[in-house]
Order: structure tokens, then C-alpha cells, then sequence
């Protein structure tokens, strides 16, 4: 297997694709990480993971994240800060092209993530950064004793507001639908705070403000009532788009453009896979990131070995 750079080239530095370096490593592959920002992914705007086996008491995204980073390093995984913006299958090897060179490898996993859904109303793209944020645990602390708005109906609008509580005075949850989707554990808690107070079948239809949030303008989905809250800051946790743009018409995706695999992460391209919240799957979690990582490499080892076996 010398006729590529890399054995397996990994293209993404969530939980999903250090996992697959860790895997990697201990398979003694040839293996490199590119990351266009910095290792962690969406763990690392994440202030408290109560959720993650093995840790009772919880540990931080960061903390969580930088473990993953040296446990893969110590096995040998080579990772370096760089764009992809392109990628050409091809057999029995594929190429990266990145902006200043070439690579090429036997496998590619594909670990690229997603990033923040917007709301796509007036005033949004103006005020983010501006009382509009959608990262509590990046944020949260600069609204200390304001009144707030979470947009969202999920596990991640309700854990962001557990988070917002230390800071906040009052926070308004903003739901279009009158059902929440996040786990009953954490509606339990949320809807048991005195200072958040729920408005159901609700959608924010605008932001208003000069050069700060002032107020979010509402509707009522089912009386059609337009109505005015007045807060410092808005935070937004209703889903994620998926990070696939870079890779055009390659790869199948879902009508979300999240990629779709099969059992072992694989896409329809021999040697190509896919693993953690770029992939189109039922639950975007720490733990499942760490799954679908950890099947693409035990993957991408059987597949390098039809290579040595002829």
C-alpha cells in the first residue's frame, strides 16, 4: 500500500473523526487529519457533556475533545490544520486537492459535520454576534441579568438554556410546535425553572434592533397574533445544516443534504466513507459521532486489506 500518501485520509476533527484516528492508529495505518479550524468540532462550544459514558460528573467539551486529540496522537495519527476543497475518487487511490497541494489515499473518511440552522428572517444575518448567537455556552456569560430568548425545541435548545440559567434573569423558549422533541429528563427540568416561561405553536418572524438586539417579532401559528418580545438576546438551536457543499454531486445525499451510507459508513464510491453528523442518521450525538468513527475505520481496514491480498 505505498503507491498513495496515506493510507486513510480523514477529513474532519469532530468526535467522529479523531475516534476514526484513534482506530486508525492502533491499526497501525498510515493515517492523516485534516481540519479546516480547530480539532473538537461542535464539542468544543459545548460548556458541560453530562451525557458521555464514563464520566459521572460530566466533563467539558473542551476537556473531552483535547483527550480525544492526544489519545489519537499517541497512537500515531498525523493531524494538521487544512482545507479540503476538493475531492477525486479514483482506484486504487484517491486524491484530496487542498489549496496549496495534492494528496492522495486508499480511504477517505468523510468527518466534515455541520454547522448552525438559521432562522432566514429579517434582521438575523444583521444582529448575529449582535445579541444573536447560537452557541449559550460562547455567549451565555455576556448577557449576565438580561432577558433572553431560546429559539428551539430540542435537546440542544433545552441543555444551552440549563447552561443560560447561572447567567440570565429570564429566558423566553420559542417553539413552533406545541410537542417538544428534546428527551423527557430535560423538559422536566427546563419546564421546571420559575424563570423560563414557554411559548408554544410560536415562530420568531423577525429581529429588530440599530446595532443591538432589541426585541424579536413573534407569531402565534394557530390565532395568527403577531405580537412584539422585547430581550437582549436571542439564542438559535434548531438544527444543523450539514458541511457537504465542498463535495457537490459525489456522494448520495438526503433531501437535507446529509450523506447517506450504509452499515459500515460506506458511500456508493469503493474506499470512500462517511461518519458523524454529516451523515444522514436519526440522532446527531457525542456518542454516536464516536460509533459511526469507529465502524468507517474497522471499514477502511478490511478494505485496504483486499488491497495486500490481491
Amino acid at each position: 500500500m505505498s503507491a498513495w500518501d496515506y493510507d486513510l485520509i480523514i477529513v474532519g476533527g469532530g468526535p467522529a473523526g479523531l475516534t476514526a484516528g484513534i482506530y486508525a492508529g492502533r491499526a497501525r495505518l498510515k493515517a492523516l487529519l485534516l481540519e479546516k479550524f480547530t480539532h473538537g468540532g461542535q464539542m468544543m462550544s459545548t460548556d458541560l457533556v453530562e451525557n458521555y459514558p464514563g464520566f459521572p460528573e460530566g466533563i467539558t467539551g473542551f476537556e473531552l475533545s483535547d483527550r480525544m486529540r492526544k489519545q489519537a496522537e499517541r497512537f500515531g495519527l498525523e493531524i494538521r490544520s487544512q482545507e479540503v476543497l476538493e475531492l477525486k475518487p479514483g482506484k486504487p487511490m484517491h486524491t484530496l486537492v487542498l489549496p496549496d497541494s495534492q494528496l492522495t489515499a486508499g480511504a477517505v473518511i468523510i468527518a466534515t459535520g455541520a454547522r448552525y440552522r438559521r432562522l432566514g428572517v429579517p434582521g438575523e444575518d444583521k444582529l448575529v454576534g449582535h445579541g444573536v448567537s447560537f452557541c449559550a455556552t460562547c455567549d451565555g456569560a455576556f448577557f449576565k441579568d438580561e432577558e433572553i430568548a431560546m429559539v428551539g425545541g430540542g435537546d440542544n435548545a433545552l441543555t444551552e438554556i440549563l447552561f443560560l440559567e447561572r447567567f440570565v434573569k429570564k429566558i423566553h423558549l420559542i417553539h413552533r410546535r406545541g410537542e417538544f422533541r428534546g428527551c423527557k429528563y430535560l423538559q422536566e427540568r427546563v419546564f421546571a425553572m420559575p424563570m423560563v416561561q414557554v411559548h408554544r405553536d410560536t415562530v420568531v418572524t423577525g429581529f429588530t434592533g440599530q446595532s443591538e438586539l432589541e426585541a424579536l417579532e413573534l407569531r402565534h401559528l394557530k390565532t395568527g397574533e403577531d405580537s412584539t418580545l422585547p430581550v437582549t438576546g436571542a439564542f438559535i438551536a434548531i438544527g444543523m445544516v450539514p458541511n457537504t457543499a465542498w463535495l457537490g454531486n459525489l456522494v448520495p445525499l438526503d433531501k437535507w443534504g446529509f450523506i447517506v451510507t450504509g452499515p459500515a459508513m460506506e458511500v456508493r464510491i469503493p474506499g470512500i466513507f462517511a461518519a458523524g453528523d454529516v451523515r444522514s442518521k436519526w440522532e446527531r450525538q457525542i456518542s454516536t459521532a464516536v460509533g459511526d468513527g469507529t465502524v468507517a475505520t474497522i471499514a477502511v481496514e478490511r478494505y485496504l486489506e483486499t488491497f495486500k491480498n490481491g
